[in-house]
């Protein structure tokens, strides 16, 4: 395999060729063969070896495939990008993944059957593997763990810190115990002084307290008390903790109410003659030269699928505020297929987020409320004045409002003034429900 050396020999060979009658045409011919493999080359046998291997793994992968994943997983743990890349192949495949459990989560990944495997706890950021077999060692001995509290006054926590029992939680491994992650989260420096204190009775002793059991005498305290995360701030943490999100989408919070506008979902896609709205979650971005220009391309993900979307620079910097990693746009794309794939080519036209797409789409904000009160008035005049997000092109119009109110004595709707127009962010949305009487708020699409 050096090239330079392979070189020097071609006089040899040709001199050896003539001793036993060959032509240095032919002796050249044959010695060009040989050059190759000055480059890369082996053998048949070789060949057969890696090809026996080939289909060694694939049986493994197609009859045992939750240990083949759970092997592979295991070997990647600490490379987040090729853990997703077998992550997705996984699902692919029909596979299912338990959330890691402090109370039944090793530090490799685990088949639980045939279709199921247990995430490993090793792969969570921020443990490290001496702080997941401290856990494990703990559980074996004393059984479940029954809290937080519990918990931290358990394991040795010269193993394992603050830092790595909030990773934990974010990953929801201690779910199973409770599943208000907020809460837990909230309450490690306090269950941290909790186990400091029990260690501190345990080591005590007197003459009126000798038979006293100091370990379990004290009291656990409550939780902080907090409002659980939503399904994206969930996600968001877990991503932060697993470098991908694994207990859902983030596409699930708003997929109902997209499908009101848009019906068609990626996987479901077809060339079409005219442009056609999508929408998903930004994945993942990045920008090629070509001999036309700067080609920018995205990655859009609704659950069902992962396509590409091209644009050029014109195009995507108009847009470029909204495309970001894991949110949500809704896009017009003109659909093409791609002769070299097989697939389908997305050609970015037009974009948009959610807030700007239910206006677009929807045709007025309906709100349930039993009559009507001063502080709804007073949150309605608010939003007159209020300004729209930097960042976000200004919005063509806003909804208008209509109250919804139902008595004893019936129920009737209401169409308010024009004036009384909203801009339907998802903040906006939330507020209805805390700072008004409003039971409910609905975006009516037809």
């Amino acid at each position: 395999k050096k090239a330079d050396e392979m070189a020097l020999h071609r006089s040899v060979f040709r001199e050896g060729a003539a001793k036993n009658h060959i032509p240095t045409d032919q002796a050249d011919a044959i010695f060009d063969l040989m050059e190759e493999f000055a480059g890369y080359g082996f053998n048949k046998s070789h060949a057969a070896a890696y090809s026996l291997l080939a289909y060694h793994t694939a049986w493994i992968k197609v009859h045992f495939p939750a240990e083949f994943y759970s092997a592979n997983m295991s070997v990647e743990m600490d490379d987040t990008d090729k853990l997703k890349i077998l992550f997705d192949d996984a699902l692919e495949m029909g596979m299912r993944f338990e959330n890691p459990d402090i109370n039944t989560g090793e530090h490799r990944f685990t088949p639980v059957s045939k279709n199921v495997i247990r995430y490993g706890l090793g792969a969570i950021k921020g443990t490290g593997q001496s702080a997941i077999e401290a856990i494990c060692e703990v559980r074996s001995q004393g059984g479940a763990f029954k809290s937080l509290f519990d918990f931290c006054a358990r394991v040795d926590r010269t193993r394992i810190n603050k830092r790595a029992v909030e990773a934990l939680i974010k990953a929801g491994a201690f779910d199973s115990i409770w599943s208000n992650r907020h809460e837990l989260l909230s309450s490690v420096p306090l269950a941290f002084d909790y186990a400091s204190s029990q260690e501190s009775h345990a080591h005590q002793s007197g003459l009126f307290d000798l038979a006293d059991e100091h370990g379990s005498s004290t009291q656990e305290p409550h939780l902080v008390s907090k409002v659980d995360w939503g399904a994206r701030e969930k996600l968001t943490h877990e991503k932060s903790a697993i470098g991908f999100h694994l207990s859902g989408h983030l596409f699930d919070e708003v997929r109902d109410e997209i499908r009101c506008f848009i019906k068609t979902s990626l996987d479901e896609l077809k060339e079409h003659r005219d442009p056609v709205w999508v929408a998903g979650i930004v994945r993942s971005e990045r920008t090629i030269n070509t001999a036309k220009g700067r080609l920018n391309i995205f990655v859009l993900d609704d659950g069902s699928s992962a396509l590409e979307i091209t644009s050029d620079d014109t195009v995507f910097l108009k847009h470029k505020a909204l495309i970001k990693e894991d949110q949500v746009l809704i896009a017009l794309v003109k659909i093409q297929n791609d002769r070299r794939s097989g697939g389908l080519r997305l050609g970015l036209l037009d974009a948009m987020d959610l807030p700007q797409a239910r206006c677009r789409f929807g045709k007025y904000l309906k709100l349930f409320i039993q009559k009507p009160t001063d502080a709804l008035t007073h949150f309605l005049k608010e939003q007159l004045h209020q300004p729209i997000s930097i960042g976000t092109p200004s919005p063509s119009h806003k909804l208008g409002v209509r109250l919804h109110v139902k008595t004893v004595k019936g129920e009737a709707e209401i169409q308010l003034g024009g004036k009384a127009q909203v801009y339907p962010t998802d903040e906006l949305l939330s507020n209805l429900k805390t700072k008004t009487c409003a039971v409910q708020s609905v975006i009516v699409y037809e």
